[in-house]
């Protein structure tokens, strides 16, 4: 049975590059939301194996959604996606109980190498306090 995918960000664009990448690689995308409460709304409702949550919306920041979502499931695998020069609030994000982050702009290789990850029950253990560097 493929995993499960809820994709959290306010631009559009986004959304449907991440729903095409999830779907491609054989993932379903059951839910999508333009901001944290959205996101926090739609969790419980679908319960999905994985969330990709953007830091920086309207509304309800990625960060409080997902302290949120946490709170309620210490198990929810929530991945941050994050533009670059936002290394704080990936650590603020990985600290509240994200499993691991994505940095725009992102690859189709970068997101389903970190989906499946999460999948695993693998998660981004920090190191010296900041995100790792993106390798190419």
């Amino acid at each position: 049975m493929a995993k499960t995918v809820l994709i959290v960000d306010d631009l559009v664009f986004v959304r449907r590059t991440l729903s095409d990448i999830f779907t491609q690689a054989h993932y379903q995308v059951i839910g999508e939301a333009a901001n944290g409460a959205d996101a926090i709304q739609q969790y419980v409702k679908l319960r999905p194996d994985i969330v990709t949550m953007d830091v920086v919306m309207p509304e309800m920041s990625g960060i409080e959604a997902t302290r949120k979502i946490c709170m309620m499931d210490k198990d929810a695998k929530i991945i941050i996606i994050s533009a670059m020069g936002q290394e704080n609030l990936v650590m603020e994000a990985i600290n509240v109980g994200a499993k691991d982050y994505i940095l725009k702009p992102f690859s189709r290789d970068d997101v389903i190498k970190t989906a499946d990850k999460a999948v695993r029950g693998d998660s981004f253990a920090p190191a010296r306090g900041s995100p790792r560097e993106k390798t190419t």
